[in-house]
């Protein structure tokens, strides 16, 4: 039973202390017990502890956030839509995906492509969506519209001498075979996590995502960056796209938002879809939460990125993954259970440049 917890440490009901190396479930990201963000939750609660965001309605710490974050991506984002949860917002991306080709009068449009051993949540869709057998059994999952194409995992997936670039053009011949035997005209959106976490922290090869990003371009289908482990500097950079070369019309953010401090999740849409739904017959997105845009939620988001960025940690966190890359290397090159592939020395090539780019 955990019951305390300050900066990297936790501590136990029986006084025994860890070290939480993997940040609670990858979300931690400016450790336990910040004084800033108990006082600006405290802020917050005492101000306007709740209003909801629906008919027209808003409060001001969402909107303040909405326009931080969307100055910050790696490609323009014209809205963002704050749920609860990862699991939550790759929902509200489905429905927007499916939203969009309705308006664009593609019913058939519907199927989303995710990849074996991605994670995208647990809800009823989402569960779907990720690519783990253990939580698709006894679910009735994935539902009829969710397709999966390999992972890009070197080791399981790529035959033996296969170099990386002939590597890449295998998995983005697999994404473009599925799209075929599917039919163009009714896939719909591809989902991804710049590098996946869940999964086994799977590095993508060199060239991996712009090769990806052709063969969806061809056949018209949205691209959906999931940035909910990756987003807010844990590689080193504000967001994953940035390292791998993603371009996503949607992208899906949460734990690193809050550092966990608060539940709070987003789904970042790009002038292209947006356009779309703005100009939408009946016109009306109807969807939302209760806690969408929780106002004490978006207080804590803004504390947490102003630690972030004060604290210089997206440039620590570049500069300290370089250095681990490295020791690892020292230690476990030569050990026989231990798998040697090109994608470890282009990760290793790709992090002291994003230290540049992060702080």
């Amino acid at each position: 039973m955990i019951v305390r917890g300050s900066g990297s440490t936790l501590w136990d009901s029986r006084g025994q202390a860890y070290l939480d190396a993997m940040a609670g479930l990858w979300c931690v990201n400016v450790g336990y017990g910040r004084p800033e963000m108990a006082e600006a939750i405290a802020r917050q609660i005492e101000r306007l502890s709740y209003y909801h965001g629906f008919s027209s309605m808003a409060t001001e710490a969402p909107a303040l956030l909405a326009e931080r974050v969307l100055a910050w991506t790696p490609v323009p984002m014209a809205k963002i839509f704050f749920g609860s949860s990862g699991s939550d917002a790759n929902d509200t991306h489905a429905k927007l995906v499916w939203f969009y080709n309705n308006a664009l009068g593609r019913p058939e449009k519907k199927k989303i492509v995710s990849r074996e051993r991605g994670y995208h949540g647990v809800t009823v869709l989402s569960a779907g969506l990720t690519g783990l057998a253990n939580l698709h059994e006894g679910f009735d999952l994935p539902l009829p519209m969710i397709r999966h194409v390999r992972a890009p995992h070197r080791l399981w997936e790529a035959a033996e001498g296969m170099s990386d670039d002939e590597f890449v053009r295998f998995l983005a011949d697999d994404l473009e075979q599925l799209i075929l035997r599917e039919g163009p005209a009714t896939v719909a959106a591809f989902v991804a996590e710049p590098l996946q976490a869940a999964g086994g922290v799977l590095v993508p090869p060199p060239g991996y995502f712009p090769a990806i990003q052709e063969v969806l371009r061809r056949y018209d289908v949205l691209l959906i960056a999931d940035e909910v482990v990756c987003g807010f500097g844990r590689l080193g950079c504000w967001f994953g796209s940035e390292l791998f070369g993603m371009e996503p019309d949607l992208m899906t953010v949460a734990k690193g938002l809050t550092s966990a401090y608060v539940p709070l999740s987003g789904s970042l849409v790009s002038e292209r879809v947006w356009g779309v739904l703005a100009d939408a017959s009946p016109g009306v997105f109807g969807h939302g939460y209760t806690y969408t845009a929780h106002p004490v939620a978006a207080a804590a988001a803004m504390e947490n990125l102003d630690i972030v960025e004060r604290d210089g940690l997206v440039a620590q966190a570049a500069a300290r993954g370089a250095l681990l890359n490295e020791r690892l290397h020292a230690a476990f090159d030569d050990h026989p259970l231990v798998e040697q592939c090109a994608t470890r020395t282009a990760w290793a090539r790709a992090s002291p440049s994003a230290a540049s780019s992060g702080g």
